[in-house]
């Protein structure tokens, strides 16, 4: 792989002549590639998704969850804030700072409630998408929300959220997946997260699925 900055993107095109191609590009540089080997190119293809991450910060005290009304997209449906998440950034982060950027509520992030996966979405550049809504809990009521990207912002009782016409689909569904744990308890919903060390030295990744009893974390021989 060869890449050309900005300033030297005049050299694209004699690397074309060369067989390079395009594997993808960045703000300020464009990135080529050229396989030598025998046979089509194995390289890996570059990024596939993009990921949108919304925070549902539900009050576990009074039952309210924090709500927003977009102002440029779904004008008129109550829907969970949120937004993409940046290069390196972690899923609960994401949903805590987009959260706080629209609402100024700050949150804390507890788990995992759903993952959509759709392709074709107007907007993501030819990408395929993937939305993930995170519970939060809240550590901060007062709502001083972003006017430049919302019309209205409000702590909404979850009954009504989960009956009213006014939103989106998937927040429709996710409400009731949120009043049902809510009501029976969050480990009927929730998907965690744990750490663990990864195979390449000082890395760590970050695995998120249901919660596993303790008798099975260290089980080393069952029958």
């Amino acid at each position: 792989m060869a890449a050309a900055l900005l300033l030297q993107s005049r050299f694209i095109a004699t690397a074309a002549q060369e067989g390079f191609t395009f594997h993808h590009a960045e703000s300020d540089s464009a990135t080529l590639a050229l396989w030598l080997a025998e046979g089509c190119s194995r390289l890996p293809v570059y990024a596939t998704h993009q990921v949108g991450v919304a925070g549902a910060v539900l009050d576990i005290h009074t039952g309210r969850v924090l709500v927003v009304q977009d102002k440029n997209k779904t004008r008129n449906a109550w829907k969970f804030p949120g937004g993409l998440s940046e290069p390196g950034e972690d899923i609960g982060n994401t949903a805590v700072r987009e959260v706080f950027e629209e609402t100024g509520i700050t949150s804390e992030f507890k788990s995992i409630l759903s993952i959509r996966q759709q392709h074709g979405q107007p907007g993501a550049f030819g990408k395929s998408d993937m939305y993930i809504i995170c519970r939060l809990d809240p550590s901060s009521f007062h709502i001083n929300f972003c006017q430049q990207e919302c019309l209205r912002c409000e702590w909404m009782d979850l009954t009504e959220l989960s009956k009213t016409k006014e939103t989106t689909p998937i927040t429709s569904n996710i409400a009731r997946l949120l009043l049902y744990g809510y009501r029976e308890g969050f480990d009927q919903i929730d998907i965690s997260m744990r750490e663990f060390p990864a195979v390449y030295t000082g890395l760590f990744y970050k695995l998120y699925h249901r919660k596993l009893p303790e008798n099975y974390r260290n089980v080393t021989d069952m029958e």
